[in-house]
């Protein structure tokens, strides 16, 4: 798991990969839709994690979201996780 979320590519590789141009990215991470980790110099370091979310802000525009929706849907979906995370410990819980 640790490994998904390392920051391991540069601006350019995480834009390709996510098959978009390296400005949106840098847009993304102003509207706090990512955040890429930094080198002491200030360089951004793309995590697998990040190209995957890069990837479903694309496919949310694609669908016709705008920034705002996009990030609202984002939101939902990591509660959504943690919930789901919450119930399947509260279900080990009771039955041990």
């Amino acid at each position: 798991m640790k490994e998904r979320t390392r920051g391991v590519y540069a601006i350019s590789v995480a834009a390709e990969m996510a098959d978009m141009q390296i400005q949106n990215l840098r847009v993304y991470e102003r509207r706090g839709l990512v955040d890429p980790a930094r080198t002491s110099g200030g360089t951004r370091l793309y995590s697998l994690a990040d190209v995957e979310r890069l990837i479903r802000i694309r496919d949310l525009l694609a669908e016709g979201l705008n920034l705002a929706g996009v990030a609202r849907v984002l939101a939902l979906e990591e509660d959504v996780r943690r919930l789901e995370s919450d119930n399947e410990g509260l279900r080990r819980a009771s039955r041990e």
